[in-house]
């Protein structure tokens, strides 16, 4: 087996997200009292955020490629980036060490091909939304992608940061983002993305007939493949 690392607590509240469903599809797959093994690092959410919000990417990219360098060093045999929006510096990342990055976009285009999705909804932080770095990503796998008008990422960028990245899950947000995912689907998405790793914490499949793609799950479950040599 090999030693998954993760970067994580971006926030904290879905990184223990991807521990708990990478043990548990280890377990599922070896039996037993299989677990994975793992590296984490976890950042402090507050530096990060604030330089996302100054436009500061260089400043998180020296973080982060240096947190690369910390887990490779731990003995990792691959990364996994617990968080779509910092995929921004994915790029710088992967230049500071030498194990592979299993990308979440990629990891969620070979999802949504195997399932015949070719226009796709997303959700996500305004960054992940409106910059190319993970539209382009999806793009280049075929996928056209369709996203919320801007009131609606304004409304579901805040609740992500003031509400799901503190542990804060209401039933006001949960109905104004399934009204999201509802126009999406109007607008021709044959099922959406939920691009931060956090969305999943206040919406899933059993609330919507429309599908739902949660990146967590779908990164979580590949690294897991990839860690047992499915991949």
């Amino acid at each position: 087996m090999k030693t998954i690392g993760l970067i994580g607590g971006m926030s904290w509240e879905s990184t223990q997200t991807y521990y708990r469903l990478i043990n548990q599809k280890v377990r599922d797959e070896l039996g037993g009292l299989h677990s994975a093994k793992i590296v984490l690092y976890s950042v402090d959410f507050a530096e990060i955020e604030a330089l996302q919000h100054k436009g500061d990417w260089a400043a998180t990219a020296e973080i982060l490629a240096s947190v690369g360098r910390s887990v490779e060093s731990a003995g990792a045999d691959f990364l996994v980036l617990c968080t779509n929006t910092m995929h921004k510096v994915a790029p710088d990342i992967e230049r500071a060490v030498s194990i592979p990055l299993l990308h979440i976009a990629d990891a969620t285009a070979n999802v949504l091909k195997e399932d015949g999705i070719t226009c796709v909804g997303l959700l996500g932080t305004k960054f992940t939304m409106e910059q190319a770095f993970y539209l382009g990503r999806l793009q280049d796998h075929g996928i056209q992608v369709v996203v919320p008008d801007e009131p609606q990422r304004e409304c579901i960028h805040s609740v992500i940061y003031n509400e799901l990245c503190r542990g804060v899950v209401t039933p006001d947000s949960k109905a104004v983002y399934l009204d999201v995912v509802a126009s999406l689907a109007e607008r021709g998405a044959q099922g959406v993305i939920l691009g931060c790793t956090e969305i999943g914490l206040l919406i899933q499949s059993s609330d919507t007939d429309i599908k739902l793609y949660d990146t967590t799950e779908i990164h979580a479950e590949q690294a897991v493949q990839l860690a047992l040599g499915g991949i």
